[in-house]
């Protein structure tokens, strides 16, 4: 416990997708996708001592994952692997959000593993071949390498940042979790989408090409939805289960917050243009 309260903890954010469309496939079969990635000022937070030993060990355990299987650990390995370092680590973890929500939970956690490692390691590589190397572990996570809000297109790995006014979110997890590979492989899904220009984005001229496939599935996030849209322009985040309600105001995200039924876990929290991630890395260095 003691170790614990000197722990230097890295924030490892939240997303939303403001929008996302599914443009098409790739000659490799991917889904190519264009969408709006939205950070936010919460997240989960993780804690790094490095040893050298060159064992990686999650001294923190999440409830039905398998260490290998753990984005946090596959990134430190890869990481490990790609600069031939024998230096390891100690990683502990206080989560907030919720898995298979759609928020990237697991993106962020495993980008924030490679941000710190390449500091604390000093591996010296650069934010664009930390974020190359994310890519191998999920196509959301080059977004949180790179922390910036951005749009996204081709796999996720093309990324232009933007900078949107502030606004503040309602985001609420109707306690269901959605797997995304089943999402990507139903027949009903829409692939082909018209592309939009990102610098004409408006929020009601896109969607979610996601998000009729899964309230039909999942009632619940149908439901929740549905009761958002009484008190602001919302959606359905990445794949679900999340949904989002916008809100120029905090009290007013707060007030609906207040009014959500006992089943419906929610969180407020405000966009940002830079991620907390990379306001960490400008600090220590």
């Amino acid at each position: 416990m003691d170790t614990q309260v000197s722990l230097d903890w890295w924030p490892s954010p939240a997303k939303l997708n403001l929008f996302l469309h599914i443009t098409g496939r790739n000659d490799k079969g991917y889904h190519l996708l264009q969408s709006l990635f939205q950070m936010l000022d919460v997240g989960d937070s993780l804690a790094f001592i490095p040893n050298d030993s060159g064992d990686i060990r999650l001294a923190t355990a999440i409830s039905g994952v398998n260490t290998e299987d753990n984005l946090i650990y596959r990134a430190a390995r890869l990481l490990q692997s790609h600069v031939n370092t024998p230096q390891g680590c100690d990683i502990y973890i206080e989560k907030q959000l919720p898995m298979g929500g759609g928020i990237g939970g697991g993106s962020s956690n495993a980008a924030t593993t490679l941000v710190a490692l390449n500091y604390y390691w000093q591996c010296g590589l650069s934010t664009e071949t930390l974020a190359q190397l994310g890519l191998e572990l999920g196509a959301d996570v080059p977004i949180f390498v790179h922390g910036k809000t951005a749009f996204a297109e081709g796999v996720g790995e093309q990324i232009h940042p933007v900078s949107l006014d502030e606004s503040w979110y309602l985001v609420v997890f109707p306690g269901v979790n959605i797997s995304t590979a089943e999402v990507f492989s139903h027949p009903d899904l829409p692939r082909n989408t018209t592309p939009i220009d990102w610098q004409h984005y408006t929020f009601d001229a896109t969607q979610n090409d996601c998000q009729k496939i899964v309230c039909k599935s999942q009632p619940e996030v149908a439901k929740l939805l549905q009761w958002l849209l009484h008190y602001a322009p919302s959606r359905m985040t990445g794949t679900g289960a999340c949904v989002f309600a916008t809100f120029s105001d905090p009290d007013q995200a707060k007030a609906v917050q207040q009014a959500l039924p006992e089943n419906w876990h929610g969180f407020v929290a405000k966009g940002v243009n830079t991620s907390p991630l990379q306001l960490k890395l400008q600090e220590m260095s």
